[in-house]
């Protein structure tokens, strides 16, 4: 039996907007806890998602199902892999005053 146990999770890069203000306190919480732009907003999401009743409730109704996707996706390169789902904690260096951020999330 193997002592360490690696989760796969497939990445997925997509690109949103964020105003200065709110590119910047990304920036400065991941700088806070010593990690990737990426992991604050995919973990902020997470916590929002898990606890949020009413958008827990939805979830299960069939409007859930049919919605129509507004996240712009990037194609994968060819060269994309998949990463292990706990990754090294790594300092953004984004330009706080960026408005257009990407993002790795994970997708079911």
């Amino acid at each position: 039996m193997p002592l360490l146990e690696v989760v796969q999770t497939r990445l997925i890069s997509a690109s949103i907007r964020l105003t200065d203000s709110t590119a910047t306190q990304v920036d400065q919480y991941a700088a806070f806890i010593r990690a990737s732009a990426d992991d604050v907003v995919e973990q902020a999401l997470s916590y929002v998602f898990t606890k949020d009743r009413d958008f827990q409730e939805f979830l299960k109704s069939p409007d859930a199902q049919n919605i129509k996707p507004t996240l712009r996706i990037r194609k994968p390169a060819v060269n994309d892999v998949t990463e292990p789902a706990v990754r090294r904690p790594t300092s953004s260096t984004s330009p706080p005053t960026q408005t257009t951020a990407s993002v790795a999330g994970s997708k079911a």
